[in-house]
């Protein structure tokens, strides 16, 4: 049964700022090392075969805690487990500006990830008991959306913008401790207890399969065939059948594995999945790509992707007026579509030497961004019951960083171990991003609820 505490007194419009703001900095250290990458790579003597952690960590981080933080959210407060992310967020994102080498900078991305985690699965639970009338949980749920996309577009301008890598992280860093402060004195506590302890044991299986599965594509770009790589993957379906067994086991279990006969929550989770993939997998490497190829700056190469992300903003946080005409499953099918022609549109611009030829396919993508990030949220929240909104949110997130840590490491493999450089690379990478993001459609399509 859902319950609430009135210390302090529910106010729904402070909560949606602060959820919305502390949810614009999570991805803000998200991207930041977009355009950093290069600087901070040589900052920290990392090879190029390494990189690919650099990037991960935080995804790492964020899929291996999402489901958990919810369940914790729903379980034992979401205001406790939202302001004590949105702390940590600061804590974490302050030390990996100091980090002086790549695992303990790599380290710190996977405390920000999990972080983020408890804060993003956490922030919409606050937001469905904040909101509880359907016309309040689209307008609130739309905005929230927009500020996932705002997040990505900032977060490669204020690191570009900077003197420093580390100086961008000590400011991010604030930014959240500032947000965190502010939290305490407005938000309001919600809960849904079901009794019983927390999975540690569902965490930690769940969590060590996607060490191993990153870990298996990341090593994949020195050779998929070898014997690391086939323990790896070995390993991974290991440990989800484990974390399989033990949710069905366990008396408070991460995730509701009934859910996944409902075709909502899977398209919900399979939307999640290939945006990951398709989408934030390229993008997360291809600002450092054009660096190396183009020779731009990092704030001549911020401000080429705010044409992307900034677009992603803007449709993200107008898609509400879609609401009756537009199902948020056929919003995430007009996104992945969108898209995959965008990138189609960007093959051979990197070969041409041209930055122009980017920007028809970086608008077609930021549109196809802005459309997923507002669909996600609602469909995530719909597709469960609304005392379990968190876990909901952390699910469909899961899946989304899942294939994010897959989509770089798959992305980067792609791009580099081209014997016909760079460029070609880079042409393969984004076909394959295409062809995802028309899979992720196909799926979303194929999900519909009979009769």
């Amino acid at each position: 049964m859902e319950s609430a505490e009135s210390a302090p007194r529910s106010r729904p419009t402070a909560t949606l700022v602060l959820t919305s703001a502390a949810t614009a900095v999570s991805l803000m250290t998200y991207t930041a090392p977009m355009v950093t990458l290069p600087d901070t790579a040589a900052a920290l003597h990392t090879p190029l075969s390494a990189q690919a952690w650099l990037l991960n960590g935080a995804p790492l981080g964020l899929a291996a805690l999402l489901l958990v933080a919810g369940s914790l959210a729903d379980d034992y407060g979401r205001r406790r487990v939202f302001l004590s992310g949105t702390l940590a967020l600061g804590i974490a994102t302050a030390l990996g500006g100091l980090a002086t080498s790549t695992w303990a900078f790599t380290l710190a991305r996977v405390a920000q990830g999990a972080a983020s985690a408890a804060l993003l699965a956490s922030g919409l639970g606050l937001l469905v008991a904040a909101f509880p009338s359907p016309r309040g949980r689209l307008h609130a749920t739309g905005v929230w959306g927009a500020f996932v996309s705002g997040g990505i577009a900032a977060g490669p301008l204020v690191s570009g913008a900077l003197p420093d890598w580390r100086v961008a992280y000590g400011v991010l860093g604030a930014a959240a401790l500032l947000v965190a402060g502010l939290g305490v004195r407005v938000l309001s506590e919600s809960r849904s207890p079901r009794g019983g302890r927390p999975d540690t044991a569902g965490a930690t299986a769940f969590g060590l399969a996607l060490v191993a599965l990153v870990a298996a594509l990341t090593l994949g770009r020195d050779g998929w065939l070898r014997a690391p790589v086939g323990l790896l993957l070995a390993a991974t379906v290991v440990l989800v059948g484990i974390f399989t067994v033990v949710e069905r086991r366990v008396r408070t279990p991460m995730i509701d594995l009934g859910l996944l006969r409902s075709p909502r929550f899977l398209a919900s989770s399979a939307g999640g999945l290939f945006t990951g993939l398709a989408v934030i997998g390229l993008f997360s490497y291809l600002p450092a790509l054009m660096q190396q190829t183009l020779h731009l700056s990092p704030m001549d190469t911020a401000w080429l992707f705010l044409l992307w992300s900034g677009l992603s903003f803007a449709v993200a946080l107008q898609a509400k007026r879609l609401s009756g005409r537009v199902s948020p499953r056929g919003q995430l099918v007009v996104g992945f579509l969108l898209h995959a022609v965008g990138v189609v549109t960007m093959l051979g611009a990197v070969d041409a030497d041209s930055w122009v030829r980017l920007l028809p396919g970086l608008m077609l993508s930021g549109a196809g961004s802005g459309l997923l990030n507002a669909a996600l949220p609602l469909l995530a929240v719909e597709s469960v019951p609304v005392e379990r909104a968190a876990m909901g949110s952390g699910a469909q997130q899961t899946f989304r960083y899942i294939g994010s840590c897959a989509g770089v490491a798959l992305t980067i493999a792609l791009a580099t171990s081209s014997g016909a450089g760079l460029s070609h690379g880079a042409d393969v990478a984004m076909t394959v991003s295409a062809g995802l993001a028309l899979a992720g459609a196909a799926s979303v399509l194929a999900l519909r609820e009979r009769g």
